[in-house]
C-alpha cells in the first residue's frame, strides 16, 4: 500500500470543510482532518505577509495523487495552494489497510 498525507492550508474552516467533504464524498480520500486555526507567515509577490489559515491533513493513496491534487486546485480559493504530501513509511496496518480500501482504485 502506497497511503500518502497531503497537506495544505485554506482560509477559514468553511472553506476547509467543503473541500474536505467534497474530497471524502468522491472517494478521493480516507479521511481529512481540520485542524485550529494557525497564524502562517510567508513570502508572496514581493512582501511578507501575515495570515490567519486552516491546515488540513488529508489521508490517501498514492494511486489518487493526481485526481487529489487536481480537485484541491479546481476548489481551493488561492491563486497558489500549498500542496504537499509525505509518504507514510508506516503506521497501524490496519489502518493503513482502511485508508487503502476507502479510496477508488
Amino acid at each position: 500500500m502506497d497511503i500518502i498525507l497531503i497537506i495544505t492550508n485554506l482560509p477559514d474552516r468553511k472553506s476547509a470543510e467543503t473541500l474536505a467533504r467534497i474530497l471524502v464524498q468522491k472517494r478521493l480520500v480516507a479521511c481529512v482532518n481540520i485542524l485550529a486555526a494557525c497564524t502562517s507567515v510567508y513570502h508572496w509577490q514581493d512582501n511578507v505577509e501575515t495570515a490567519e489559515e486552516v491546515p488540513i491533513f488529508i489521508k490517501t493513496t498514492q494511486q489518487c495523487y493526481d485526481a487529489v491534487e487536481k480537485a484541491i486546485k479546481e476548489l481551493h480559493p488561492y491563486e497558489l495552494p500549498e500542496i504537499i504530501y509525505v509518504p507514510v513509511q508506516g503506521g497501524l496496518p490496519e489502518y493503513l489497510a482502511w485508508v487503502a480500501a476507502e479510496t477508488i482504485k
